[in-house]
């Protein structure tokens, strides 16, 4: 990621007592279903257990989206806030995280607090799906499919035509992707899924979406 090597130390230095997991989530070498041991893993974990994407992961999946400044990023389960401070630093986008731990969503306030980043940034602690996305440019996602099923009808009905969605590792059945990207990271290829949506798209009689080329 091109934020600049003192954002990944502020990291570390923001709360000790989450130092362990983030050393931890830097070489996580398993498949993107890889869950974090039990004993690291936060009660609330929602719809999915939080797993970090690797830097040149979130790179790419704004990259894809073709973030403009100016656009509103919201990245659902936005774990330690790493695509928010990209999307904010690099592409100068406004960017909203939904988290539902409350370590994580403290931990991701405090680091957006001392990056100065509070004016780009809005740290949102509950259920991602509770919440209301509809003037989001792009969405990005690193849940499970199961997850992306559930949460797909809201982004049917939500999102705004052009709107992008990318999704790390795992698809959102029903939609065809405008572009799958292949990036090796930590011993393995990850998968990136980008998908748009449609003008046509019409949320209460139309149940697949066709992305646009």
């Amino acid at each position: 990621m091109e934020t600049g090597t003192q954002v990944w130390y502020v990291f570390f230095r923001v709360d000790m007592r989450f130092l362990s997991v983030i050393l931890l989530l830097g070489v996580l070498p398993a498949a993107g279903q890889s869950q974090l041991p039990q004993g690291l893993r936060d009660p609330a974990q929602g719809v999915a257990p939080y797993v970090a994407s690797p830097p040149s992961i979130v790179d790419r999946m704004l990259d894809m989206a073709a973030v403009k400044p100016g656009e509103v990023v919201y990245d659902l389960g936005c774990g330690d806030g790493r695509i928010l401070i990209a999307a904010a630093q690099k592409y100068r986008a406004r960017a909203v995280g939904v988290e539902l731990s409350g370590r994580l969503y403290q931990l991701t306030l405090d680091l957006v607090r001392r990056l100065n980043l509070s004016d780009q940034i809005t740290v949102l602690h509950g259920n991602l799906m509770d919440v209301n996305f509809s003037d989001a440019d792009v969405v990005t996602l690193y849940l499970e499919t199961g997850s992306n099923n559930t949460l797909r009808p809201k982004l049917e009905k939500f999102l705004r035509s052009g709107a992008r969605v990318v999704s790390h590792d795992f698809e959102v059945r029903g939609w065809k992707p405008v572009q799958v990207d292949k990036v090796q990271a930590f011993n393995r290829n990850h998968l990136i899924y980008l998908y748009q949506i449609p003008a046509s798209l019409k949320a209460q009689s139309r149940p697949r979406v066709d992305s646009l080329r």
